[in-house]
């Protein structure tokens, strides 16, 4: 059986047995053409509470994932020119990079977006990953949840470390950037460069070698996409010249037009 009628088969399987792990969804009818089913899938995907499936749904699971980041395109280190010093910067969907570890924007719940279909890198890190990523982050919000109490949130800037699953970068980091309600604030600013400053911590003492960050806290959360930029590039900076040597590479993931060109001005 060839890939695509194998990837066909895996699809049809998993649309079934997400259906039927769903009370709500379960009578839902399943669109006839791949295109429709695979919305449907991700849909239930995001909408699924976290908890465990059987492992032969998780094997399925998986290696649909898989050969769908190869059918995305898997970009390396070798594909993503160095700017300066062991600066990047690359345009495109970050669930395609192989790297030690990508940055997602979270929020304080800490489970994913679960709103189908949703756009955010929230969402895409969480489907492309595989179910297990919303399970791993649940079991360590619950360990948290009983130090400090049932009303737990992730605070702002403080990183959270998983595996990547399926997805062709090793870890992600969760972290909650400031959201801007009304006027930017100099408290806004220190904790979105705290957000840069305790990723690469995190990276620092789990081994990882090179990280790529998303645009935290722009978008949904308000933070002007031109000081966001200033505050990454020069906090991420500052933290290279102190740590000479520990890390192969960073690179500034963005997805829309206008943040390229200020990366782009900003590095050049």
């Amino acid at each position: 059986m060839d890939i695509i009628s194998k990837q066909a088969e895996r699809l049809d399987t998993l649309v079934k047995a997400f259906k039927e792990d769903s009370v709500q969804y379960r009578d839902l009818p399943t669109p006839s053409d791949d295109e429709g089913k695979r919305r449907l899938l991700r849909s239930l995907m995001n909408i699924r509470m976290p908890g465990r499936l059987p492992a032969d749904v998780i094997r399925i699971q998986d290696a649909y994932l898989r050969a769908r980041a190869t059918e995305k395109g898997i970009v390396t280190l070798d594909d993503i020119p160095v700017i300066k010093s062991s600066l990047s910067l690359w345009q495109g969907d970050i669930t395609r990079l192989a790297v030690d570890a990508i940055v997602n924007a979270a929020n304080s719940q800490m489970l994913g977006c679960f709103v189908p279909m949703h756009t955010c890198i929230d969402n895409c890190i969480h489907t492309f990953a595989g179910v297990q990523l919303r399970l791993a982050c649940a079991e360590q919000m619950t360990k948290l949840r009983a130090q400090y109490g049932g009303d737990y949130e992730q605070p702002t800037a403080v990183p959270m470390v998983t595996d990547g699953y399926n997805l062709p970068a090793k870890k992600v980091i969760h972290i909650v950037g400031p959201i801007v309600e009304g006027r930017l604030t100099a408290e806004h600013e220190r904790k979105l460069a705290e957000c840069y400053t305790n990723t690469l911590n995190m990276c620092l003492v789990n081994g990882l070698k090179s990280v790529a960050f998303c645009c935290i806290s722009t978008g949904v959360f308000m933070f002007p996409n031109q000081r966001a930029a200033e505050i990454a590039v020069s906090t991420v900076e500052a933290w290279l010249r102190e740590h000479p040597g520990q890390m192969e590479r960073v690179i500034f993931n963005v997805f829309k037009n206008d943040d390229r060109l200020i990366y782009e001005r900003l590095l050049a």
